[in-house]
């Protein structure tokens, strides 16, 4: 496993979901940088259909946590950022570029979210309709905008080891 702690990829391998937090805020810096860092995914033809919901308010954290199993870290993170599409912004305002788009933003958002020392964990809504539903309720979401992902993010309050879950049973060279 020494090429996963040693490897200059040690960022990808060694971020890991965390659902354990201290308490402690998380700056205004630290968020424009994950900000920063999701917005430079990359996006079919450009259209960066990616919207984000910055949330600190306690009750509306614990509402997301309601609404979102296995969302309970947020009642401890310093915030969540939720990660929504404009459909009206996507290439050919299409729900799959859209989808795509926004998963590339959320996975920058994570790698970035480690490299600060932060510790951040991806809680779907896409595509359960009653999650899609108050979650645009709770934000007041225009109708063009979907909700994909809640993304917890604050101090880790857990320790993870570096891994991969690499698999070359699912690799195939040329055709299936």
């Amino acid at each position: 496993m020494s090429f996963v702690t040693d490897s200059p990829l040690h960022w990808i391998f060694g971020r890991r979901s965390i659902r354990v937090f201290r308490p402690g805020p998380v700056s205004e810096a630290q968020v424009r940088t994950l900000l920063a860092a999701a917005m430079a995914a990359p996006s079919a033809v450009a259209k960066d259909p990616w919207r984000f919901v910055v949330v600190r308010d306690r009750a509306t954290l614990t509402g997301l946590a309601e609404v979102l199993s296995n969302g309970e870290m947020l009642l401890a993170a310093g915030l969540g950022i939720v990660v929504c599409g404009d459909l009206e912004a996507a290439h050919d305002r299409q729900l799959s570029y859209l989808l795509q788009d926004c998963a590339a933003a959320i996975e920058n958002l994570l790698l970035a979210a480690h490299m600060l020392g932060l510790g951040a964990c991806w809680l779907g809504i896409h595509p359960r309709e009653h999650r899609l539903r108050r979650v645009r309720e709770l934000l007041a979401l225009p109708g063009s905008v979907i909700p994909v992902a809640c993304v917890a993010v604050g101090h880790p309050g857990e320790t993870k080891e570096a891994r991969t879950r690499f698999n070359p049973a699912y690799v195939h060279h040329e055709r299936w």
